[in-house]
């Protein structure tokens, strides 16, 4: 009976952090379209929104981690909820207010709604740091870490993904063609929706009973930090990069055609951007069929060197060769010529999909009580998808955004090595279970 009892606690909890997986991505995907937004008034705003969504992670991921110890899953979640519909209240706050209110002047004058809509982006980007921080190491525990643990990551992905395919589309659907008299009242009806989204998943979620993995970590005794081990440092860095991977190209691709010279550009562009993450969706789906028996490492080997390739031809094929987009009326989504480039760029979705849950797995394989801890650092340097992309937005600006995706191609080579080099745990001889003690500081 207590299995039985045990059991239904933990398939709770596993939907639940499910479910959690797809609003991280819906309130991310928010921020490449709305910067396209203000991108128009203000050049140097385009991927500003999403640099402050992920700045968040650099000085909020170890308090998540902090938090994850001293109070739960179940409660960081909530909190994080409750951070979630205040960010998306004042990014509304930002379509209604301060756009006649002069901040900075010169010859195009900064408005104060642009930093309000910023100090939105900061504090949805806090959410989704604590949400990350409960779903990754929830997920792996749940499944009892390894090939298991992976597939539930990317069962949840494949929701993440789902959500970030709609995002983007729904912006686009709801901009139609971009100009410099766009604003964020455009898109207020999807803010509004994720505010309602959040309220009724804190509702939710306050009456849900879930069996929480490693639930009494503040008395735990930590001899060592996760850095001690090579594979977790290593996968730290790997995330940095390959979240930046992840942001940079639909990102990149969404302000590129969007400012291409046909009607409905910005609509085109949302949906390449979909396409982009359908593609994720599709690999998330397939992997969590195959985790069971194909391992993680296989996957990561696999998935990096393909996207290496898929980039290179993106590089290298000419301009010129072009493909006429499909048009949907229902959807306000017109035709337009864009460069055949864009296809093997969202075909990077497919490898993409598994390297967030095989990094994350393969970096806290072997880290017991560590993992908490680890998962804090880890969302630190999910600060790379703002870093990045915001680098990648400036070369795309100054040298081309073709050009732009060499930054892509060098951090795909890093997350290769890690793959076949870097993941393999070298500092099995540290102690990691909660009761046992490390004799070498005895």
């Amino acid at each position: 009976m207590e299995t039985s009892v045990k059991k239904n606690g933990n398939t709770v909890a596993i939907v639940t952090m499910f479910f959690v997986f797809a609003m991280i991505s819906f309130v991310t995907n928010m921020a490449a379209p709305f910067g396209n937004i203000w991108g128009f008034r203000y050049a140097w705003a385009g991927m500003a929104g999403n640099l402050m969504n992920f700045t968040a992670y650099l000085f909020m991921g170890i308090p998540a981690g902090n938090m994850l110890i001293r109070y739960g899953y179940k409660k960081t979640t909530l909190i994080a909820l409750a951070v979630g519909a205040i960010g998306l209240g004042i990014q509304l706050l930002s379509s209604v207010v301060g756009d006649n209110i002069i901040v900075i002047g010169g010859e195009n004058p900064t408005t104060l709604n642009l930093f309000i809509y910023l100090l939105g982006a900061l504090v949805c980007g806090v959410c989704v740091c604590m949400l990350n921080t409960v779903v990754n190491p929830m997920l792996n525990l749940l499944g009892g870490g390894g090939n298991k643990g992976n597939q539930l990551i990317q069962t949840g992905g494949a929701l993440n993904s789902l959500a970030g395919t709609l995002t983007p589309m729904m912006v686009g659907v709801l901009v139609g063609t971009l100009t410099k008299e766009t604003t964020m009242a455009s898109v207020a009806p999807l803010v509004v929706t994720g505010i309602v989204i959040f309220v009724l998943a804190f509702i939710v979620i306050s009456f849900v009973r879930m069996n929480e993995p490693q639930a009494n970590l503040s008395n735990v005794k930590y001899e060592h930090s996760p850095l001690a081990f090579r594979h977790c440092l290593l996968g730290i860095v790997a995330i940095f990069f390959y979240v930046g991977i992840e942001i940079g190209i639909p990102g990149e691709m969404n302000a590129w055609i969007s400012r291409e010279n046909f009607e409905g550009a910005a609509a085109v562009a949302g949906s390449l951007a979909a396409l982009y993450w359908l593609m994720m969706l599709v690999g998330r789906f397939l992997s969590s069929i195959i985790s069971g028996k194909v391992s993680t490492r296989a996957q990561l080997v696999t998935a990096s060197s393909v996207a290496i390739i898929l980039v290179l031809i993106a590089i290298f094929l000419p301009e010129s060769v072009t493909f006429k987009s499909p048009e949907i009326k229902m959807l306000n989504i017109y035709s337009g010529e864009v460069p055949m480039k864009c296809l093997f760029l969202f075909l990077c979705g497919l490898c993409t999909s598994v390297m967030w849950g095989g990094i994350f797995n393969l970096a806290t394989e072997g880290l017991g009580k560590y993992t908490a801890k680890a998962s804090g650092l880890f969302m630190m340097m999910v600060v790379g998808g703002g870093i990045m992309p915001f680098i990648q937005d400036w070369i795309g600006r100054t040298a081309g955004y073709v050009n732009s995706y060499w930054l892509v191609f060098a951090m795909l080579v890093y997350i290769f090595y890690y793959a076949v080099i870097g993941s393999k745990n070298v500092n099995t001889d540290i102690p990691v279970s909660i009761d046992e003690p490390d004799l070498r500081d005895l």
